[in-house]
């Protein structure tokens, strides 16, 4: 497990999108052989996605060989509805770079049978050779994707009723108007995070700051579910100043000493050498 710690957002966007970058052009994508990226929505991962499409703009990266698994959705919002994450992914990434319609994977939560939907979704990721790199972010209460507190750290993709927490969070992209959050949603579980070669969890932001103690500073527990990743062997945390505000001075003095006096593309150079520690 490592932790990024970067002065503020924008900077630890930065970092996570150089991150990405350098792991596809690493991989070497071709027709024969796809690089698969696990991606998540919210607010956290908007500056990364910016990041990403100035990348492809330049011409430093392209997605013409990668296929993309979103982490959730919503059941029973439109597709077209403006804060679906089919519309936020396309609004906000997809549609600004080349990847192949195609290929970028989104559950849908309109479906007549929400069971099936997710039974094949785990059926394409590993039909896609699994997930080489799993990006997510996490809520205040540490839930990751819709897992939320008291999901099994085993769990699969499958349909899951939202906590309160999650939909009072939630309302401000809905007019503040809890009638109309979603109260279900299609997600990915804890073990299909888990099956991933490599996890990077990107927290930023005072709020999240106890749940990312949680997820470092505590053991495993399942009211915590992004505390699961501290047992994966390639875990990266990439956060900003402000979410370190509840973990140890020892703790942050340790990673800071340990990860960001190395450049990214170092940094990554480092965990293919030491993908066991």
């Amino acid at each position: 497990m490592r932790l990024v710690i970067l002065d503020e957002y924008d900077l630890a966007s930065e970092w996570a999108a150089k991150y990405i970058r350098n792991r596809i052009i690493q991989f070497q994508p071709c027709a024969e052989r796809y690089f698969t990226l696990g991606l998540p929505t919210g607010s956290t991962p908007y500056g990364c996605y910016q990041k990403l499409i100035e990348y492809y703009r330049s011409g430093d990266i392209s997605f013409k060989y990668v296929k993309t698994f979103n982490m959730d959705e919503y059941v029973g919002l439109p597709r077209a509805h403006p804060e679906s994450y089919h519309s936020y992914m396309w609004n906000n990434f997809f549609k600004h770079i080349d990847i192949d319609p195609a290929n970028a994977h989104i559950l849908d939560g309109n479906v007549e049978d929400l069971e099936a939907e997710c039974q094949a979704y785990e059926q394409k990721i590993a039909e896609a050779g699994g997930i080489e790199l799993f990006v997510g972010g996490i809520g205040p209460d540490g839930h990751i994707a819709f897992n939320e507190p008291g999901s099994s750290l085993v769990s699969r993709t499958r349909v899951k009723t939202l906590a309160k927490d999650t939909i009072v969070a939630n309302a401000r992209f809905f007019g503040n108007d809890l009638s109309k959050v979603p109260t279900m949603a299609l997600t990915v579980g804890v073990g299909t995070v888990m099956d991933a070669k490599e996890v990077m969890i990107l927290i930023t932001g005072a709020h999240k700051a106890f749940a990312l103690y949680k997820a470092i500073e505590e053991g495993v527990n399942h009211m915590w579910t992004v505390s699961a990743f501290q047992q994966h062997p390639r875990t990266i945390f990439v956060c900003d100043e402000d979410a370190t505000l509840e973990l140890r001075v020892k703790t942050v003095k340790y990673f800071k000493g340990n990860s960001n006096n190395i450049c990214c593309h170092c940094f990554l150079l480092w965990t293919s050498r030491n993908c066991s520690q």
